[in-house]
């Protein structure tokens, strides 16, 4: 009773509790976000509960990326109503959750996540005082407390087109800086993983990391250690999926999370010819993100992965081994160091796997093994990734031409081209430009790059 009494009166930090702190609440004439900015399913989520007696408001990231004029790629809504209660006004929904439990709406094709105000009570937690379970509901404010950054606590009514901002949220927005609700080390024992939040949305939202935010992230990574490698997995993978893949990685090093925490990343951007590589590779990625096309994780963890694949590949080959077995122990061991630091999926273990084995086919041009090629299923991904390849100078640009051409050609002409190949690997290269003009090339559709969709 007593603890309880001190968690009403005062917050985590010390400081007077939030909990009836009158929030600013500005009008549409002040914010300039309205309600057609935000998704029908949105809408009707936040409507139906309000029709049911409910407190209800679109939440988070979604309210901070419309004040900057960004387009959410998704929307969570706030109630007061319980997970229970929300369920029984949804019929496509599901509770899931077990630290703390929440609602997904299912409303067409958009999933929306709905949340139960949080209370100023935290449920169970561990020695380190990481939350273990926090299912206690309470009020808007106090909600508002327990979220993370004050950016991240805005509420929006779509009704009366109000945002509701508890803790100056909108100036900080402004200010492009990133603050921490509460103690800031008290909030990363918690919940570690909102270190490596804060570094994505930094690198993400161009913001700065206030420093009483910052400052408490070099001595506070090592509880990173005790994540289940397959939340750390998960937080990677928001990283490498931000639009802004290389910055976030470049700001995880800056502020000490990769040491130690992922040694790999570390091991990477210091790997020889793996800085240039991996920052074309993702700059492509972070394209595709910026359009809405598909992105292939697999795609991006051979990218990653490859400059240590690839320097103990050549490494072995200077030993004496043969090229694919070469490679095949490259392989082995570069996976066997990743998985001391995440625990990667096999489904896109294996495509990783395939793009990295498929690199040696590319130099055999003879018979009928290039036909066999291209009825490989991953043979675009592993040809992006070739691509990407010659352009840090790994494999001669020629060569990317040849396959290019390869794969438009019709059945003589691809013959022509695997003649020309031949003479040139004879050193009998000479008419062979002459060749290439004479033939009258039919170009086919080009097919769609599965750099990020394989």
């Amino acid at each position: 009773m007593i603890r309880k009494l001190f968690s009403r009166v005062f917050d985590l930090s010390g400081n007077r509790a939030t909990s009836k702190t009158k929030p600013r609440v500005l009008s549409l004439a002040q914010h300039g976000v309205r309600r057609d900015g935000l998704s029908s399913a949105a809408l009707r989520v936040v409507s139906r509960l309000q029709e049911g007696g409910h407190a209800a408001y679109v939440v988070g990231g979604a309210v901070r990326d419309l004040l900057l004029g960004v387009t959410p790629k998704d929307f969570d809504v706030a109630t007061s109503a319980t997970p229970e209660e929300v369920h029984h006004l949804f019929r496509r929904s599901r509770i899931i959750g077990r630290r703390f439990r929440i609602v997904h709406v299912m409303m067409g094709p958009e999933t929306i996540e709905v949340t139960t105000f949080r209370g100023g009570d935290i449920g169970k937690t561990s020695d380190s005082g990481r939350i273990m379970a926090d299912n206690t509901y309470g009020s808007q404010a106090e909600d508002a407390q327990r979220r993370d950054f004050t950016v991240n606590a805005l509420f929006y009514n779509p009704t009366d087109e109000t945002i509701i901002d508890y803790h100056h949220g909108v100036k900080d927005l402004h200010a492009k800086k990133l603050v921490m609700i509460g103690q800031p080390a008290r909030r990363y024992q918690e919940d570690p993983v909102r270190m490596l939040r804060a570094v994505r949305l930094a690198a993400k939202l161009g913001f700065e990391i206030d420093e009483h935010t910052r400052k408490p992230i070099a001595s506070h990574a090592g509880l990173l250690k005790n994540e289940p490698p397959a939340r750390l997995f998960d937080e990677l993978l928001k990283l490498l999926h931000s639009g802004h893949a290389y910055a976030c990685l470049q700001k995880l090093r800056d502020e000490g999370l990769s040491r130690g925490i992922f040694p790999l990343l570390d091991a990477v951007l210091d790997e020889d010819g793996g800085e240039a590589f991996l920052k074309l590779a993702l700059a492509n990625t972070d394209e595709r993100v910026r359009a809405d096309k598909p992105v292939s994780v697999g795609f991006m963890l051979a990218a990653l992965l490859w400059a240590q694949v690839n320097n103990r590949w050549q490494s072995h080959i200077a030993r004496g081994d043969k090229s694919l077995p070469a490679l095949m122990l490259a392989m082995a061991e570069v996976e066997t160091l990743q998985d001391n630091d995440f625990a990667i999926p096999r489904r896109f273990s294996a495509t990783m796997r395939e793009i990295w084995s498929l690199q040696p086919r590319f130099e055999s041009r003879g018979g009928a093994r290039p036909f066999r090629f291209l009825e490989q299923p991953r043979f675009r991904a592993a040809f992006d990734f070739y691509s990407l390849r010659a352009e840090v100078g790994e494999v001669p640009k020629e060569m990317v031409q040849w396959w290019s051409e390869f794969q438009d050609a019709d059945h003589a002409e691809r013959q022509a081209l695997i003649a020309e190949a031949a003479a040139a690997a004879k050193g009998d290269g000479e008419g062979s430009d002459a060749q290439r003009k004479k033939r009258r090339r039919r170009r086919k559709p080009a097919r769609p790059s599965e750099g990020g969709d394989a």
